[in-house]
């Protein structure tokens, strides 16, 4: 899959560290592709039934390819879209709090964050893997300056 630079995209490749992410995350109902996906794919009707998984991706081409999966069966749902102007509250409709993984690109994980707190009746959990940059904002003390730059 090429990759796409205006997407930020990034995509992690080692079986055993998306093994341990899944795992660590306990696929159940609701979970939110690259290998992430794949591997939350394979886990779909096995000992660890999650049902059914809602992807949103904004790259047309990567969207194309996951559907193409015959993994997926018809328990991935891909919306083809902007995250940042995802309605989540709308995506749970009446269903369970949705639970939200993802690696999320540099530019977009401030305002996705965001974006998810002020819709946080729709979410039970969230789960992502961020640029060390980003989490050090995060963790910085107030007026901290960023000195990762």
């Amino acid at each position: 899959m090429q990759v796409r630079k205006r997407f930020g995209q990034h995509f992690l490749h080692d079986p055993g560290i998306i093994r341990r992410i899944v795992d660590a995350i306990a696929p159940l109902p609701g979970t939110g592709w690259s290998k992430w996906t794949r591997a939350r794919c394979a886990d779909l009707g096995t000992a660890r039934p999650a049902g059914t998984m809602d992807v949103i991706e904004i790259d047309r081409d990567l969207a194309a390819a996951l559907a193409a999966d015959s993994r997926a069966g018809t328990r991935l749902r891909i919306h083809v879209e902007n995250v940042l102007e995802t309605d989540f509250i709308a995506l749970r409709g009446g269903g369970a709090p949705l639970r939200i993984v993802g690696n999320l690109p540099y530019n977009i994980s401030t305002p996705l964050l965001f974006r998810l707190l002020k819709q946080h009746t729709a979410i039970a959990d969230m789960h992502f893997m961020l640029q060390k940059e980003v989490v050090d904002r995060m963790v910085a003390p107030p007026a901290a300056r960023n000195t990762a730059a």
